[in-house]
């Protein structure tokens, strides 16, 4: 058995009493919700490596156009040691890219890929194994914090803290300034951190990236409702539900929702739990924020962070960001 395998093992327990209690939490709000990190089922994982080749979902494209272009300018700004820490890697499609250029330039890396699914990050490491001589793989199966805390004592080697595909986006502005700084408070001095941010653009642009034509984002959102069923013994009738992605001006992000079709009550019996949801009512589950410029500069001084490089894609539509630690 594999070390993720173990690691996978040793977290589902303790994964399915979250999953039901922040499901509870969830259904049972003013604002009903669930989180977003629950997408990430086996076939939601899958699902979403299916989004990022469509042709509407522009940010996994833009984010690989520029570390293709600037991969080796990135590790060329890094110790020779430097070890590589990635959260919520997922597939690691586009990390490959950053980690043949930091091979190329020093002969051997550590990578330490961080995810929620246990299941992808077993297949994918077991290909970066086969793909990249020179490169030692160790998986973490946990949530972002639980992660970083267990690499808190990994101080001897200067360390990059790698965040791509705007996942910062899933957080509000404030709760990603304080998310950072808890970060950062368990980094030493000489660690960076390199952060995928979406831009803002035009509404006409941003929501048909998450309400493709092709309906693959409402299947990827319809799999929440799936797996409580599978998952917690849910009732929940999937045909009763549409998927709507809405961008909140306000707020400057895309918002996702799951819609009730009509009133109507579901059962959760594992939580001895009963629902009632009114025709239109939505259940959120998901916000991507989107950043200007200047909300970049913020985020770096209210985290006390220097902005070491920034790079864009040719539409300037997506930003890479290179962070240090301000002494």
């Amino acid at each position: 058995m594999s070390k993720i395998s173990r690691i996978h093992q040793n977290q589902e327990k303790r994964a399915d009493r979250t999953f039901a209690e922040d499901v509870r939490k969830g259904l049972t709000g003013a604002r009903k919700s669930i989180p977003c990190i629950y997408f990430y089922d086996s076939r939601g994982s899958a699902l979403f490596e299916d989004i990022t080749r469509l042709p509407e979902y522009y940010p996994t494209r833009t984010e690989a156009e520029i570390l293709k272009k600037n991969a080796g300018d990135i590790a060329g700004l890094l110790p020779a040691n430097t070890l590589l820490i990635e959260l919520g890697s997922g597939s690691s499609a586009k990390t490959r890219l950053l980690i043949q250029a930091l091979l190329s330039r020093n002969g051997e890396l550590e990578y330490i890929p961080i995810d929620v699914s246990g299941d992808i990050l077993e297949e994918s490491a077991e290909k970066l194994d086969r793909a990249f001589p020179g490169l030692e793989v160790n998986p973490l199966a946990v949530r972002y914090k639980d992660g970083i805390d267990l690499i808190e004592h990994r101080r001897h080697n200067p360390k990059l803290i790698l965040w791509l595909g705007s996942s910062i986006g899933n957080y509000g502005k404030e709760e990603a300034v304080r998310f950072i700084r808890h970060l950062c408070e368990r980094l030493p001095a000489q660690d960076r951190l390199l952060i995928g941010i979406d831009l803002l653009k035009d509404r006409n642009i941003l929501e048909p990236a998450y309400n493709d034509s092709q309906g693959i984002t409402a299947q990827f959102n319809l799999n929440l409702l799936y797996r409580i069923n599978r998952e917690l013994g849910g009732n929940f009738q999937i045909e009763n539900f549409r998927h709507r992605a809405v961008f909140n001006d306000d707020k400057g992000c895309v918002e996702l929702f799951l819609e009730s079709r009509c009133d109507q009550t579901v059962v959760i019996s594992s939580l001895n739990l009963e629902i009632r949801l009114a025709e239109s009512e939505r259940i959120s589950t998901e916000e991507s924020h989107k950043y200007s410029l200047e909300e970049i500069r913020i985020l770096a001084e209210r985290t006390n962070l220097r902005l070491e490089s920034q790079w864009f894609d040719a539409k300037r539509w997506f930003s890479m960001n290179l962070f240090s630690l301000k002494d």
